[in-house]
Order: C-alpha cells, then structure tokens, then sequence
C-alpha cells in the first residue's frame, strides 16, 4: 500500500511541477517574478525562466524516470530548499503576488515548503514505513 501512496505521490508532484514550470515561462511570469528577492544576484527573468526549465525538466524526470526516483526526489527536496529564500524574501519585504497580500498570507505560505520537501523525499522513495514497501 506504501508504494502505491508513493508511486502517486511522485506522479503528482511531477505533474506539479510540470504545472509550475510552464507557469514560469507563460501565464504567471510576472507573480513569479515578483518573489526573486533584491539581493538575488542573476537577473529577475532569467531567474524565474531558468527556474521553470529546471521544475518542467524535475517533473518529467519524477514521471518519466522511476527507476531515479530516489535521485529525483533527492534533487527536488534540494529545489525546494534553494528557492526556499525567495518566499521568505516575499514574507519580508512584503511582496504581493500569488494574491498574497498580506503578512499572515506570506507567513502561512512558509509552512508549506516543508511539506513540498517532505513530499518529494517520499514520492523519491526516501521515507520508508519498513524495508520491504
């Protein structure tokens, strides 16, 4: 029944991201960018652009690529801590965008990027109930 939970977790996230990244590149460009904090080195633009390339390619890795799971799920935990500033930058300089517009807003968010790294490390194959699930 575990793997079951984890073979759908895994599609789902991958589907996500799929979601996510095509976001990046089209619709909501300008909500994505709005989250690159100040500080952040590389341009806003490219940031959200090479961002989405790399959750479209994380998705269809996740999906297409089973047999990496444990790799994948391993690289998108490690995704989600990286980009993980960028909302606390949106939390504390009080970015609007997502219809995020308020403090409350923004900080709620936070808690759900743990969920996305436990999320990933599970569909990955790295939380394991017992050995033979």
């Amino acid at each position: 029944m575990i793997s079951i939970a984890r073979t759908i977790a895994r599609l789902l996230l991958g589907v996500a991201m799929i979601g996510a990244g095509v976001a990046h590149l089209t619709a909501q460009r300008q909500e994505f960018r709005a989250q690159v904090p100040d500080w952040f080195p590389i341009d806003e633009d490219l940031t959200v652009l090479g961002s989405g390339v790399v959750e479209i390619g994380l998705g269809l890795a996740f999906i297409l690529l089973p047999s990496k799971r444990r790799l994948i799920g391993m690289l998108l935990a490690a995704f989600f801590v990286a980009i993980f500033p960028g909302n606390i930058a949106q939390y504390v300089e009080g970015v609007d965008a997502f219809g995020l517009d308020t403090d409350r807003e923004r900080l709620i968010r936070l808690f759900f990027q743990p969920v996305l790294i436990v999320w990933a490390l599970f569909g990955g194959g790295w939380l394991r109930g017992t050995r033979n699930d």
